[in-house]
């Protein structure tokens, strides 16, 4: 979700913080087990984490979960951890990040740029872990194919005929079956306990193991819905949470299609507006010109896609996952102007560079992770999909109404889902207090999420409610 305003919900409540050990290999006792954990769930909360060195000076560690929360006899599964210690030497806590996604691994995003998902002040005064949440990466994970190749072709193939005729969406809809089952076979029953409810309690898990009497928790995007999602469940073991580039947990599919689509347009503007006074702008005439440009640039792309050196075929959905890339961040504006270039000229390396980065495949056909297949799951655990096709044939016509370029390309998202292989969750708690208790903060400005971006006016607000509880009296309006 990407807006031209971004903000930072801090859902406020008491904390007492327990500080972890360090060391080579080291043994983190959890808190007492409550006395409303059943006793089939006693076994978990009561485990011992064995933290060993890697990452260059991090410590990681794996916790056990239930597959099954609802039955925990069933079967376990593992959650990967990494660790920075708190670089002052004297922890007040743990604090738990969750890059976003769903699917981003969040140990990953902890041992690869600990300085992007946190700041200083906040490294020196907490423990910094990454989980990967079950179904991700490294923790019990969602698998769909044998071969890379399977994974290009689901990404990567033009559907045939034109969006939205029955042609196209029966052919959509065997893909995405076809795919499914896929996943299914690769994944087994884990398949259908991927969704956020579940990975939610895995978080009040964790926070137990790792000696946390109530959870401190930094959420960026999608994670803003997992710890939405805590803060309903576990009330009385909600500490300080700060949710950014904030999810409307009440939100459905169509609506968060809506509101990507017209963050996306947003940004395209801005980022036409930008283009205008460099002499590198592929674009001339106004705005609304160049927006209408684009839009017949991807309708063009369905009709007579343009062939990479590698024999893909860059068709629209392509060329949106690489312009799509560059707009969360201004900083990667420059490549757009690229883009847009390159393809104009009929050639479609670059758009595949991009392409690739988004789906996190690596130039030899492999994929970086599983983080593709893992959001595709757990949003079709999250969000029940309807079938009607005419009411997706209105969805399709008020998202082109909102977002005239890139509102075709997010439609008849429903199709993604509606032959998956395991039905949608329906314990999905609804979000009832709405953080009843949180203070906003809003930046104004561009970009997907606010945190640790050289705002200090966002930054300060963060760091002194972590360490001191502290929440400004009003909107700081940064």
């Amino acid at each position: 979700m990407m807006r031209a305003a971004k903000t930072v919900a801090a859902a406020v409540a008491a904390v007492l913080l327990l500080a972890a050990c360090a060391g080579p290999t080291v043994r983190t006792e959890s808190t007492p087990v409550p006395s409303d954990v059943s006793a089939d769930l006693q076994p978990f909360y009561e485990q011992v984490l064995t933290w060993s060195e890697c990452e260059d000076g991090m410590q990681c560690a794996t916790a056990t979960a239930p597959l099954d929360w609802e039955d925990p006899s069933r079967d376990s599964i593992d959650l990967a951890l990494i660790r920075q210690a708190a670089t002052g030497g004297d922890p007040k806590g743990s604090v738990l990040v969750n890059p976003g996604g769903p699917g981003g691994s969040g140990y990953d995003f902890v041992a690869q740029s600990v300085d992007y998902a946190a700041s200083d002040t906040l490294q020196r005064n907490f423990d910094i872990v990454g989980f990967d949440p079950r179904g991700v990466n490294r923790s019990s994970a969602v698998s769909c194919h044998d071969d890379p190749a399977e994974l290009d072709a689901f990404l990567y193939d033009i559907t045939p005929g034109v969006v939205g005729t029955d042609e196209w969406i029966a052919a959509a809809e065997a893909a995405n079956t076809a795919f499914g089952a896929q996943c299914l076979e690769h994944t087994g029953e884990l398949l259908g306990y991927v969704d956020t409810v579940s990975a939610a309690r895995d978080l009040d898990l964790l926070r137990a193991v790792l000696g946390d009497e109530k959870l401190n928790y930094l959420g960026y995007s999608y994670g803003t819905l997992l710890g939405a999602t805590y803060a309903e469940l576990y009330p009385e073991n909600t500490g300080r949470l700060v949710l950014d580039g904030a999810l409307d947990p009440t939100s459905t599919s169509f609506d968060v299609s809506l509101t990507q689509a017209e963050g996306f347009e947003s940004a395209m503007r801005a980022f036409l507006a930008d283009c205008a006074t460099v002499d590198e702008c592929p674009f001339t005439g106004s705005i609304d010109d160049s927006m209408t440009m684009i839009r017949a640039l991807l309708d063009r792309l369905d009709v007579s896609p343009i062939r990479n050196t590698d024999g893909r075929e860059l068709g629209s959905n392509a060329m949106t996952s690489a312009i799509v890339l560059p707009l969360y961040s201004q900083d990667n504006w420059p490549y757009l102007q690229q883009l847009f270039a390159s393809v104009m000229a009929g050639d479609a390396s670059i758009a595949f560079t991009l392409a690739d980065s988004y789906n996190g495949r690596n130039p030899d056909g492999s994929y970086i992770d599983n983080s593709l297949e893992s959001r595709l799951a757990i949003n079709c655990l999250d969000y029940a999909s309807q079938g009607d096709v005419a009411v997706m044939r209105e969805e399709a016509a008020e998202l082109a109404t909102a977002a005239p370029v890139l509102g075709k390309q997010l439609s008849y998202g429903d199709l993604g889902c509606l032959g998956w292989p395991v039905a949608a969750s329906t314990e999905r708690p609804v979000i009832a207090v709405q953080l009843e208790s949180g203070h906003l903060v809003t930046y104004e400005g561009e970009g997907h999420t606010a945190y640790n971006k050289s705002n200090s006016c966002v930054d300060d607000t963060v760091d002194d409610y972590f360490i001191d509880g502290a929440v400004p009296s009003s909107d700081p309006l940064c």
